[in-house]
């Protein structure tokens, strides 16, 4: 039977988060390790590594992007893991997906791209559990100006009708904009209505003078531009 800890004082130094970093350097450390840093200490009667290994797999997925997947509340329920850690372990899954961005966004990045934009977007919608509409307000140069999340649930329940796409894009003076949604299977592959909604869309552009460039889905790691696909011309 493997032998439980209960600080990780107790544990060989060779086991030692902070001392293996020093050591070997932060890529050394597994995810549970790299966790038991940010918690810094575990619960009663495990250190903070046995608390990092059974938060892992608690998560969404069992692996630490289930990070960006769990809610603050949900987080609260795990046993060693009060208001302090949850919001510890929320900020930091927050800092990982802005370092990915940071990168890609300087001011307003150009949305020419579909693959520009999905790489941006992709870290924060691949692990959503539901559906979610985001709307890209684009300037002259097909720069980003504003985005704005219209909705969460079903991208064809949310989209029934383009009213509220194209108020936000006249109030905000959108000279073209870009539509997103991702798919909580991971597979990107758009559905019929997924189609007919989306062409519905660029026909109400087209009438007044805002065209859709593009209906970007997003699946783990992966996406589909209706554009580059030939779905929208």
């Amino acid at each position: 039977m493997k032998k439980k800890w209960n600080t990780t004082k107790e544990l060989p130094l060779s086991e030692q988060p902070y001392e293996k970093c020093m050591e070997y350097g932060a890529q050394s450390l597994s995810d549970a390790e790299l966790l038991a840093v940010f918690l810094r200490t575990g619960s009663q009667g495990e250190c903070s590594v046995d608390l990092a290994k059974r938060l892992l797999c608690e998560l969404p997925g069992q692996n630490i992007a289930g990070l960006y997947q769990i809610s603050y509340a949900n987080l609260c329920e795990i046993r060693g893991i009060g208001k302090v850690k949850a919001i510890q372990m929320l900020c930091l899954a927050e800092i990982a997906v802005r370092i990915l961005r940071s990168g890609k966004h300087k001011n307003a990045f150009l949305c020419n791209d579909p693959a520009v934009v999905a790489g941006y977007y992709m870290p924060s919608m691949r692990f959503l559990e539901t559906e979610q509409v985001r709307l890209l307000i684009l300037d002259g140069k097909n720069a980003l100006e504003k985005e704005m999340i219209l909705s969460t649930g079903s991208f064809t329940a949310s989209m029934a009708a383009p009213r509220e796409v194209f108020y936000y894009a006249l109030k905000h003076k959108a000279v073209s904009i870009i539509l997103l949604h991702n798919h909580p299977s991971g597979d990107p592959s758009p559905s019929k209505d997924d189609l007919v909604l989306t062409k519905r869309m660029a026909d109400t552009g087209s009438m007044i003078g805002i065209p859709l460039l593009d209906h970007i889905v997003i699946g783990d790691n992966r996406y589909i531009s209706l554009r580059e696909s030939g779905y929208l011309s």
